[in-house]
């Protein structure tokens, strides 16, 4: 996307064991599946859609020296992502189970090198991306106590060196564990947060999501509550909300359809677009992650 300013994506890269589901999950016994290897990570994810859809993007992350860790660094370095990503000899890369039905999703992780993401590889990052526009933080960064310096560490460099940032909630009962009040604490001020209607529940109360949305901004300067196949509203700090609709789609598995979702809507907001454009945009994106299987896009 030639002109297009160059998004740091930082967080998770882990190796997904995707389970699709025949049905409902037989609790203690047995229930057929669909069962694939495949590259995952939430900032991982956004990552490959912003660089399938031409976007100049950086990926800092962290994975284990081994096998594992360099076939993922390999598929995302196929679809243009650029790298900034460390081995590390005493952590192994990331595993996680995704149990998917038809329109949901359960996980069950071991973090394993993503715990080693520390201050100094932001800083390298940023010093190799001297063309760099925007940071997006998956806040799985910020809710593992052993990365969550690297993950404060990284909003601050970034707002030191002019770049507009945002921040994805990344999943609620780990928000839960944390608190609302500290998290919010510390994405305090950054341009952009998005949350799925669970994480906005959390974070904002069992309102509607026009409310949820415009309660965030009192934190953050605009507000990004995704409602799935419901579609999705934007709020802005003493400005407009606005609701978009969802594309109708068959869905194969919703793996990794929120972090696509945030490529397209920031592939088109720092760009220049409006909230109803880039809405359109992640909607776009959106619709494509949930009618393939796994969290990436097919190369």
């Amino acid at each position: 996307m030639s002109g297009a300013a160059r998004i740091i994506a930082v967080g998770d890269i882990v190796t997904d064991v995707l389970a699709v589901l025949s049905g409902p999950l037989a609790t203690g016994s047995d229930t057929p599946a669909g069962i694939r290897l495949t590259g995952g990570g939430q900032a991982a994810n956004t990552a490959a859609w912003l660089a399938a859809r031409g976007h100049p993007v950086t990926l800092v992350a962290v994975v284990g020296d081994d096998e594992t860790g360099r076939t993922r660094v390999a598929e995302l370095a196929a679809v243009g992502v650029d790298c900034a990503v460390r081995r590390c000899a005493d952590a192994p890369t990331g595993t996680v189970i995704v149990l998917a039905g038809a329109d949901e999703r359960t996980m069950v992780s071991e973090r394993g090198a993503n715990l080693r993401l520390a201050p100094a590889d932001l800083d390298a990052a940023l010093a190799g991306a001297p063309d760099a526009r925007h940071l997006h933080l998956s806040a799985y960064t910020l809710l593992d106590a052993g990365s969550r310096d690297a993950g404060r560490h990284a909003l601050a460099a970034a707002r030191e060196r002019g770049l507009t940032t945002s921040v994805d909630a990344a999943s609620a009962e780990p928000l839960r564990q944390v608190g609302a009040a500290a998290f919010l604490d510390w994405v305090r001020d950054v341009d952009l947060l998005l949350a799925n209607a669970d994480e906005a529940a959390v974070l904002a109360g069992p309102a509607g999501p026009h409310a949820q949305a415009e309660a965030l901004t009192t934190v953050v300067r605009h507000a990004v509550v995704k409602r799935g196949g419901d579609g999705a509203v934007w709020a802005s700090r003493g400005g407009p909300t606005v609701e978009a609709a969802a594309r109708r789609v068959l869905v194969l598995d919703a793996t990794g359809a929120g972090d696509a979702f945030a490529a397209g809507l920031l592939a088109a907001w720092t760009g220049g677009a409006g909230a109803a454009e880039a809405l359109a945009s992640g909607g776009e994106v959106g619709a494509l992650a949930v009618s393939l299987v796994g969290a990436r896009p097919v190369h």
